[in-house]
């Protein structure tokens, strides 16, 4: 069955691509690394409604920590922000127009030599988004329940983080 997505090496290259040493391991993204936290809320009265869902990418087994669910994301290009980064990464792996997205902040993941950022966003006011796997980085991209994530095989630095960013968006801490 042929692939529905292009070669591994047609994919969207930057000179940010690359492996970072840190201690005793390595990291993507010789400049670091952004993800796209993407929240749809319950409908409300009063702004902003409870979180229902968020967008979640099923990564590519081939992947660095394959078969794992996380933020769609990678590595930052030259002299591009973290939001910046986020948001084309969302584009090029889950099909989440940057205009559907609106930005509540961010949280840090600071290495030294590296650090991750997740952008924590909602959806724009009036927008729809239909994530999907856009690329062949991931296995499937869809919206997964809050209360369901935890359930899922997560990579573990977002498994760990998880707990904190769900707050932030729920507006706790």
């Amino acid at each position: 069955m042929p692939s529905r997505f292009p070669p591994r090496e047609t994919l969207h290259r930057h000179p940010g691509d690359g492996w970072v040493a840190c201690g005793d391991h390595r990291h993507w993204g010789l400049y670091g690394a952004a993800g796209l936290l993407l929240a749809r809320r319950a409908p409300s009265s009063t702004a902003p409604g409870p979180v229902t869902d968020v967008v979640l990418q099923h990564r590519a087994v081939w992947s660095d920590q394959g078969g794992t669910w996380g933020v769609p994301g990678g590595a930052l290009a030259p002299d591009e922000t973290p939001v910046d980064g986020a948001l084309r990464e969302s584009l090029e792996e889950a099909a989440v127009e940057p205009r559907a997205v609106h930005v509540l902040g961010t949280h840090v993941l600071d290495h030294g030599p590296w650090a991750y950022t997740t952008v924590l966003a909602d959806v724009a006011p009036g927008a729809r988004v239909t994530p999907g796997a856009a690329d062949p980085e991931s296995l499937e991209v869809r919206w997964v329940a809050v209360d369901d994530v935890a359930t899922l095989p997560l990579l573990p630095a977002f498994a760990v983080a998880w707990p904190a960013l769900r707050a932030r968006l729920d507006g706790r801490s």
